[in-house]
């Protein structure tokens, strides 16, 4: 009975962290993805270009307009690729969103352990997805 106990506790022990990391970067998709959605809202509610800016190295993330500096929790990598027109340097770029709904366009890929989010912006309609690997 003991032996059973020890390793069904085995077997769901790793899990548990897995599960923590995946709500973790769950969490943070889903924070960026409404950041990004909300930038493309601003932009088309203000009728002018709004930007959301990635600091790489920071890990945190921020809008124009407004100072606030979101943070990203540090366990997680975060990657942009965006057009190159909104890089600013290797740890700095952008998404710009236009009064019409459109963007430059872009992805952002975060990851933790084994575990992927992307962040799919549609240049041509702004549109945020998110999609898990």
């Amino acid at each position: 009975m003991i032996v059973i106990i020890a390793m069904a506790v085995a077997v769901a022990a790793p899990n548990i962290g897995s599960g923590n990391q995946t709500a973790s970067l769950n969490a943070a998709a889903r924070e960026i993805a409404s950041a990004l959605r909300f930038a493309r809202g601003h932009a088309l509610t203000h009728r002018k270009e709004t930007v959301f800016l990635l600091n790489l190295e920071g890990n945190t993330y921020q809008l124009t307009d407004r100072k606030k500096v979101y943070k990203i929790t540090k366990d997680i990598t975060v990657t942009l690729d965006a057009a190159q027109s909104q890089i600013i340097d290797k740890n700095q770029g952008g998404i710009r969103f236009f009064s019409d709904g459109s963007s430059t366009g872009g992805r952002i890929t975060l990851e933790l352990g084994e575990n992927k989010r992307q962040l799919d912006v549609n240049w041509l309609t702004g549109q945020v997805e998110i999609d898990d690997w």
